[in-house]
């Protein structure tokens, strides 16, 4: 039996000694979270106290004590339930998933919202839903994993184009649009690995002119950027996008995920977006404490906007032996080789600052790279000290 056994698990095994052997391997971190620290244990019992640079809690409102007793003591004291456990289409809804959805589709200026239980399970069920074997989708080259993988379900063909490059998605609408039924223009807002902007008022004259849907994940910049309803607020382009994507897990330090656009279109995805039809739904309680924060902290004024741009601006002016991608505060230094990234990785946490290698297939091949996430619960002493730290280094 035991050779069987380890008969069956040997091409996992094999697996799993290709990636520890190319510095690939993924591994849970024991640790704990304290305001802007992250405690980090180790196997022998030790801990080490790090300044936290790998958070996408952007504001820092999941360190905000304050807000979440404020929030826990209206909650309970009103009487809401903690949780819903079924699916929204059997018994699992309530007034306060509508009251989410008619509050984002009124930020937005759209007709109708949908909440989905994860960023994941947005664009998994989004394009999926949306797309069939006779459809298209021209993708940025470095859209998220689950904008792929919705697609790759739906059996539409994937046509991808150079990472920002209008001019190559023109051409390529050009060659192949009229081949397919229905054609979908996706990209990110954000880019969540090399923290550059889209511009999407260019997406949405190729959305015109080639008569696809445009879909924009916001995952990133929800919250931040656009009085903190995102990069299509900021550039004055929400009415021609159709479908919005955006998550309560990263800026709003909550958890969970909506769509935003036209009523006819949440419809369809209600009907056919598996991901939501056969999900049970969010607890209540993570609703409810997305939106307190969306109106208590992220529209109320822009404040914790307004310190982590200032904190990036200052953190780009400070590091002058690194370059910098992107123009964001996700501020990624690009390494190159895998065991390279993990070795500065590792000179950074023994120096006090948590910041992780990212490294392929997160990442294509040899563009690994330390991914720095700037939030508001940050200082301008700990940029300063976190650049000093990366000056101090040689590439």
């Amino acid at each position: 039996m035991k050779n069987s056994k380890q008969s069956l698990y040997a091409p996992y095994c094999e697996a799993l000694e290709a990636l520890n052997s190319s510095s690939s391997i993924r591994q849970i971190k024991d640790i704990e979270q304290d305001g802007k620290y992250i405690i980090l244990n180790s196997k022998n019992g030790s801990a080490k106290r790090l300044l936290n640079f790998s958070s996408n809690d952007y504001l820092g409102i999941s360190n905000d004590k304050t807000l979440r007793e404020d929030f826990l003591k209206k909650y309970i004291s009103s009487g809401n339930k903690i949780s819903n456990p079924s699916a929204r289409l059997l018994c699992g809804t309530s007034p306060v998933y509508k009251k989410m959805e008619e509050f984002l589709a009124e930020i937005f200026d759209k007709e109708r919202a949908l909440i989905f239980n994860s960023g994941y399970h947005g664009n998994v069920g989004v394009y999926s839903a949306l797309l069939d074997s006779s459809d298209v989708v021209f993708v940025d080259k470095l859209n998220h994993a689950s904008i792929i993988d919705g697609i790759r379900l739906s059996k539409a063909k994937i046509i991808p184009y150079r990472h920002l490059d209008y001019e190559d998605l023109r051409q390529k609408l050009i060659k192949y649009r009229k081949d397919y039924k229905k054609a979908i223009i996706s990209s990110e807002s954000l880019f969540s690995m090399d923290g550059d902007i889209a511009d999407i008022n260019r997406l949405a004259d190729l959305k015109e002119e080639f008569n696809t849907l445009l879909i924009i994940d916001e995952a990133h910049s929800f919250g931040v950027y656009g009085n903190g309803k995102g990069i299509c607020s900021e550039q004055n382009v929400l009415s021609r996008v159709d479908l919005i994507l955006a998550t309560f897990g990263k800026a709003i330090g909550s958890y969970g995920a909506f769509v935003v656009g036209d009523g006819v279109l949440i419809d369809y995805l209600i009907n056919f977006a598996r991901s939501f039809i056969f999900s049970t739904t969010l607890p209540e309680i993570s609703i409810a404490f997305s939106q307190y924060v969306l109106k208590k902290r992220i529209l109320a004024n822009n404040t914790l906007q307004e310190k982590l741009f200032k904190l990036n601006d200052n953190f780009r002016k400070s590091v002058k032996s690194f370059e910098i991608m992107g123009e964001s505060y996700i501020a990624p230094v690009l390494i190159g080789e895998n065991a390279s990234t993990v070795g500065f990785s590792r000179h950074l946490i023994e120096n006090g600052f948590y910041i992780l290698p990212i490294r392929y297939p997160t990442v294509a091949k040899n563009t690994a790279r330390l991914r720095i996430s700037l939030n508001a619960g940050l200082e301008t002493n700990d940029i300063q000290a976190l650049a000093d730290c990366l000056n101090s280094l040689q590439k």
